[in-house]
């Protein structure tokens, strides 16, 4: 399905919360819908024909202190470094812990494998890794696993009003 053929009516709920606040933004493209679930990087650049690069993840993080989601962007091919975050985001001796599916979809209102990078239920706080910034065009969860939209890192930027840092490692090689 294009973004031609997208009808709203027929479109989950995030797709819809994420679409519209594409629109109100301004931004020129509308969420794609593929005809698998694309709930990792990988099994969405194979969908999208991109570079595993050109996804941007969205990984959420529980910031003990408050109970914040703390969400960070990163380019598919790398994986964060929880250290790195937790200096940028937690007060001295403040800690990072793993969020789990329950956390995820009650701060962000969108289950894992399609968290968006915006149109949260709760804002939270949002870092951008800096490798993003090697592609001209990556692609973005749209709010549910079988929906991406597309868009440069500056209109990320844009849209999330972010700050970019590095927070990533290369990801480990496969045995």
């Amino acid at each position: 399905m294009t973004d031609d053929t997208l009808n709203s009516v027929e479109l989950p709920a995030g797709v819809q919360r994420v679409m519209a606040a594409l629109a109100e933004l301004g931004h020129p493209h509308t969420p794609v819908m593929l005809s698998d679930a694309a709930r990792t990087a990988q099994q969405a650049a194979d969908a999208l024909g991109v570079a595993l690069g050109q996804i941007a993840k969205s990984i959420i993080f529980r910031r003990k202190s408050d109970d914040v989601a703390v969400l960070v962007i990163t380019s598919g091919d790398l994986r964060v470094d929880e250290k790195k975050v937790q200096a940028i985001v937690c007060a001295e001796g403040g800690k990072l812990g793993r969020a789990d599916a329950g956390f995820v979809k009650s701060k962000t209102g969108f289950s894992i494998g399609g968290v968006s990078p915006l149109a949260h239920a709760t804002p939270p706080v949002t870092l951008i890794d800096d490798q993003l910034f090697r592609f001209d065009v990556i692609w973005a969860a749209a709010g549910h696993p079988h929906g991406v939209f597309r868009l440069s890192p500056n209109e990320l930027q844009s849209l999330t009003g972010a700050p970019v840092h590095d927070v990533t490692t290369p990801l480990a090689p496969s045995p």
